[in-house]
């Protein structure tokens, strides 16, 4: 009895895991500390995501998911699990802070894209970097020399998980595809992704300080096709950056891991920080303006009851004139009333 919602839970449960496991190794590909530690860790958007869709009962595939991966990089059985526990808490604490502050996941307000970046990401994420570099240390598997560069690293890569992926999936859940959408709007989003790519390379790879070689095509994306298309311009260009950042190309030739990983951060959120504003203004300006577009249309309605029978551009108005000598006759007519009472 009552199998069929304990079968969809475990199977969310199964899917949030997977999907974990599967972006962590994607992250890994990128590691600079200890084979663990990442620039980029898509797991945490995926996680802060699934326990806004599907509440914080989640938490324990986030977990396994967090285990899976780290199992296998040790150092050990008890430092594993105290970094599981931060990697589970860091989205958990990151989704309450936003429901203290009435986050929606339609993303279509400022407020929402603001708490986003600075409750979600910037400050959610320093639990699960604090206590994984803590415990890495304290195990002696790093030096206490390496502790800022390390926390680095890793505040930057679930920061950036959540700046770059829960928009992109947050994004996908309302995306749908468009009907009788003339061609020339997709030609422009074909466009728009392929310039995205080839400025983000160049600017990522020239010896050259070109990253603002990137702004204009978010706000290209921002303005014309809001969360749907700049979370995708956000993630080709944060790639890129993370990319160049790994192996030290291009603006990050030349400069030690801590000082590559405040300008990535720097980078990669002022990218992520301006498309997702500029999504949320356009989109609340779309949603006023349709709001009174629909007030004139009740208006309308409202106004075509009052003459049935008659074209609303063909019924008579007051003129200003005429509406003041109505005014004045009346008050000559209250007078005259007056003075055959006395």
């Amino acid at each position: 009895m009552h199998r069929g919602p304990v079968v969809t839970e475990g199977l969310r449960l199964a899917a949030v895991a997977a999907a974990y496991y599967v972006s962590a190794k994607i992250g890994l590909q990128q590691e600079l500390v200890r084979g663990q530690v990442t620039p980029f860790w898509p797991p945490t958007g995926i996680a802060l995501v699934a326990v806004m869709v599907w509440g914080l009962r989640m938490w324990p595939g986030i977990a396994l998911g967090a285990l899976a991966v780290n199992a296998p990089l040790g150092p050990s059985f008890f430092p594993v699990l105290a970094i599981v526990i931060g990697n589970t808490l860091a989205p958990l604490c990151a989704y309450l802070l936003l429901r203290r502050v009435g986050f929606r996941i339609a993303l279509d307000r400022l407020q929402d894209a603001l708490a986003l970046v600075f409750l979600g990401a910037l400050g959610g994420m320093v639990i699960s970097a604090t206590i994984g570099t803590t415990v890495l240390v304290a195990s002696e598997a790093l030096s206490a020399h390496d502790f800022w560069p390390t926390w680095s690293v890793w505040w930057t890569g679930d920061a950036m998980g959540v700046l770059v992926i829960a928009p992109l999936l947050l994004a996908a859940r309302t995306v749908h595809r468009p009907r009788d959408a003339p061609v020339l709007r997709w030609v422009e989003a074909s466009a728009l992704l392929g310039g995205t790519a080839v400025a983000s390379v160049v600017a990522t790879r020239s010896s050259l300080n070109l990253l603002f070689l990137v702004v204009p095509f978010l706000l290209w994306a921002a303005f014309r096709f809001q969360l749907p298309g700049a979370a995708p311009c956000v993630l080709i260009s944060s790639v890129a950056a993370i990319y160049a950042g790994a192996v030290g190309v291009g603006p990050f030739s030349g400069h030690d891991l801590l000082a590559k990983m405040v300008i990535l951060q720097a980078f990669n959120g002022t990218m992520a920080l301006t498309s997702l504003l500029l999504s949320a203004v356009i989109a609340e300006r779309n949603e006023t303006l349709r709001e009174v577009r629909e007030a004139c249309d009740r208006l309308t309605e409202a106004l075509s009851q009052l003459v049935p029978d008659q074209p609303l551009d063909q019924r008579p108005l007051l003129r200003p004139k005429r509406r003041e000598e109505g005014r004045r006759n009346k008050k000559e007519e209250e007078g005259r009333t007056e003075q055959q009472r006395k």
